[in-house]
């Protein structure tokens, strides 16, 4: 399979007239694979909530457009923002386990790259930022 422009434009075309202004696509070998690998089209103004994820790392590649990732702490206090976009200083992340964070999309058309561990679990409430 390949990671190429025609892919990335369909799966921006259906992020743009989703309710959540994103769409994944599922990069695991099968629904078996135990581990989380996806192509993520985020348009601006997505609601992205501050999380954390108390079971994997994350690893955040930009393959095209702009994000900001945004750490904060137990409070809901910024702690760090890394600019990351194809071609420039910092293209990707890798965020602990447990660290809060949020994106804030800033093209349309971005795309990102996730990977985790493990197999997927929907976000508990202790992983979710109630501030």
């Amino acid at each position: 399979m390949k990671i190429d422009v025609e892919l990335l434009d369909n799966l921006t075309a259906q992020a743009k007239v989703s309710p959540r202004l994103r769409m994944n696509y599922d990069l695991r070998n099968s629904a078996s694979d135990g581990s989380q690998r996806m192509l993520n089209a985020i348009e601006p103004g997505s609601p992205l909530p501050i999380h954390r994820h108390r079971k994997s790392s994350e690893t955040v590649v930009c393959l095209r457009g702009h994000i900001r990732e945004i750490f904060c702490d137990d409070n809901g206090k910024v702690t760090e923002v890394i600019d990351l976009k194809p071609g420039s200083e910092c293209v990707g992340v890798c965020i602990p386990i447990d660290q809060w964070h949020t994106v804030e999309v800033l093209e349309s058309g971005t795309v990102i790259m996730e990977v985790k561990d493990g197999a997927y679990e929907p976000l508990g409430e202790d992983e979710l930022f109630n501030g």
